[in-house]
């Protein structure tokens, strides 16, 4: 698990919340290694050396525009650069020893953005799409709390597993997925088109990435148990050489 950076009365702190980190190890049965990104990539090979899947969360800032070749239009917004120069070629890498990946938020789009795809940065301003950002006036349990549906594609492990194609997610993002990057395939979409969750299966046994947060609340909600799940047995499949 990589961490993000956080501000603190002067401090800049590496940070990871309790919400994504539980699931983990309550329904995965994962041990979390958690990595600070603000060294450098000088010992990405050690830690992935100890790894056997890599788990990219969201985060409250964005990824710099300029990495999929566009100008800043949410100036506004933090960044992480650290964060970004880390996980791209983590996300890489990870792909080249075939470690499984789990990719929630930002992490998905982080992906996209490894393989050469690019962002909305402005979803809620994109004609024929819904704001999907939160109410942050809302108590923290509506901001998470579903808000709309995804249809999961038909035949795939997702909807083999769940035992159904409509699912309802939550959803706390202004940006999301423009251009789709070579080899991901969308797993999910939104009512308005947004891709929601996709997949690899000509890349990766296991590279999921989804745009909701299942981490929320994850052992009350079938769907996230099956996603959480679903990584830890990739985990130890790769584990055992499988």
């Amino acid at each position: 698990m990589t961490m993000g950076v956080q501000e603190r009365k002067g401090h800049l702190y590496q940070v990871m919340t309790h919400k994504y980190i539980t699931p983990l190890v309550d329904i995965s049965g994962c041990v979390p290694v958690l990595v600070p990104t603000c060294c450098g990539i000088d010992d990405l090979n050690a830690y992935l050396d100890m790894a056997d899947g890599v788990y990219l969360t969201g985060a409250g800032s964005n990824i710099d525009p300029a990495l999929y070749g566009q100008e800043n239009k949410t100036p506004e917004k933090t960044q992480d650069p650290d964060r970004d120069h880390f996980d791209i070629p983590l996300i890489r890498a990870a792909l080249d020893r075939g470690l499984p990946i789990f990719a929630i938020c930002r992490g998905m789009q982080e992906v996209n953005v490894a393989l050469g795809g690019n962002i909305h940065q402005k979803l809620y301003a994109v004609p024929g799409k819904q704001d999907h950002r939160e109410d942050p006036e809302a108590p923290v349990a509506v901001q998470y709390g579903d808000s709309h549906g995804v249809d999961v594609t038909t035949g795939s492990w997702l909807a083999d597993s769940l035992g159904r194609c409509d699912i309802r997610v939550n959803s706390l993002h202004g940006q999301g997925i423009d251009q789709l990057a070579p080899g991901l395939e969308v797993l999910g979409t939104a009512p308005d088109g947004v891709i929601e969750a996709f997949h690899a299966p000509s890349l990766s046994r296991f590279l999921v990435g989804v745009q909701w947060h299942p981490e929320w609340q994850a052992s009350d909600n079938p769907v996230s148990v099956k996603l959480f799940e679903a990584f830890g047995e990739a985990c130890r499949r790769f584990k055992a050489g499988a």
